[in-house]
Formats: C-alpha cells, structure tokens, sequence
C-alpha cells in the first residue's frame, strides 16, 4: 500500500462519514480518479471502513452477467483502459479491480496492441477512382455483372492461443493442405452458380470458365449487359480481352 493511495482512502472516508455520499461529488471536491473514489465506496458500504482487511483475501471473480457486460465494453470500445472498464462495472454493482478485468480479458482471449498500420490511398489512387465513376456515373447497375475469384485454404494454423511457457500446443495438420480456388458473379438481383477449381488460374483457365459461364448470364440478363472484372493480368492481356470482345455485349475493369 503507498502512501497516495492511504491517503487518498483516508480523505475518501472523512467525507464519507460527513454524510457526502455521491461519487461524484467526492471526486469534485478531491480530484480523486472516479474508479478510486467507486472502489472505495464499495468498500465502506461493505465493511464500514476504507481500510484493507487483515487475513488471507481470495480473488475476486466475476459472474456470467458481470463477464457479459465485460464483453458488451469492449465490443462497443475496444479502446476502453481496464480501469475505465472497472469503474464501468462499478456502476452495475460489480467491484472489481482494474488488475481482475485484465485477468478475465487475458483469460477470454483479449490482447491489447495498437491496430495494424496499413498505407492509405495515395492521391494517384484516388484520382484513379473518381476519373473510372465519372467514366461509369451513368451505367445501368441493374443490368451489370460484377466477378471476382477467391481462395480458401483448408487447416490454415493463423489462430494464435494462450499457453504457458516451454508448453507450445500442436495443432496435427496434413502434409498437402488442399488450397481450393472459387469464381462467381453477382447483379442487382441475383448471382451466377458458383465454380469451384484447385488448379492455379491462368488466363486460359479463366477463359474457359467465363465460356462455360456466359450462356447462363446470358439467360439471367439478355443480351443487353455490362460484364465488370478487375485488373489482374490474366483478367487484361490479350487473349482474355479478344474473348470478350466477341462474346460480351460490353465489359469493364
């Protein structure tokens, strides 16, 4: 116990026992951080004394409403100090210490780092984006079919988990992890079956798709629709783009 926090607890209890009860009326007159003054009100409420009792103190736990309400903090404010948090529970009737919360945060998974610095859009990009809306401000979106593929990897190990040291946990995952690769296309009121491949795509892999897929656009939409695709280089050399060319009504990327 240091010196500032006895007496911070010494001045709490004398206006307490002034009849000043509120908290914030404490906190005013002292400038005492709110999650000391709530602590310690707490404590006189309990014991009748600011003072740590003698013996043997087991930790604190908290209920499952008390951990729900940990949760709903940090959800809505991830940014929230584990003191703010205490002082939070306080005001439910949960008396806590700022140490307990971290523990229970610890406990369910929580770590707190400062978020992942990622660039932000440089001017040439921006000016990129606002020249291709000008360019398609007036296309009918209701007849435009946007495609893209993705890929997923089966037993991926980017989970990271708790353990003590010299402990690591093994997670057993198959010599061959199976990659599998997906394309589809969406529009305003629907989307394209869904085509599922494991060979690496190339342009005329991809080619072969938008051939074996263009017929059931063509049922969806008509003749009269925008076919849309990114930049990536097997979507804009010349044997994709010669396909296009006789095949859809009109494309952008």
């Amino acid at each position: 116990m240091t010196a500032r926090k006895e007496s911070q607890r010494q001045v709490i209890e004398f206006y307490w026992n002034k009849g000043i009860r509120s908290a914030k009326e404490i906190c005013k007159r002292t400038g005492i951080a709110s999650s000391t003054v709530y602590d310690n009100i707490k404590k006189l409420k309990k014991t009748g004394t600011t003072k740590r009792l003698s013996g043997n103190v087991q930790p604190r736990k908290m209920s499952n409403s008390a951990l729900h309400h940990l949760r709903k903090y940090i959800h809505q404010d991830s940014s929230l100090s584990t003191r703010t948090v205490a002082t939070k529970l306080s005001q439910t009737g949960v008396d806590v210490s700022h140490s307990t919360v971290g523990r229970h945060l610890a406990n369910m998974g929580y770590v707190k780092n400062h978020p992942a610095a990622t660039p932000m859009l440089t001017t040439a990009h921006k000016e990129k984006r606002v020249e291709w809306a000008n360019k398609h401000l007036n296309d009918n979106w209701g007849r435009t079919l946007f495609t893209d593929e993705t890929a997923f990897q089966l037993f991926r190990n980017t989970v990271e988990r708790w353990h003590k040291k010299g402990k690591r946990p093994i997670r057993r995952i198959p010599k061959d992890r199976t990659k599998i690769f997906a394309w589809g296309g969406f529009y305003k009121n629907g989307k394209t079956s869904l085509f599922c491949f494991s060979q690496i795509m190339d342009a005329k892999f991809y080619v072969n798709i938008l051939r074996d897929h263009i017929p059931e656009v063509k049922k969806i939409l008509g003749n009269r629709w925008h076919f849309q695709q990114d930049n990536v280089p097997k979507h804009t050399i010349h044997l994709t783009k010669e396909f296009l060319a006789e095949n859809v009504p009109q494309f952008m990327d």
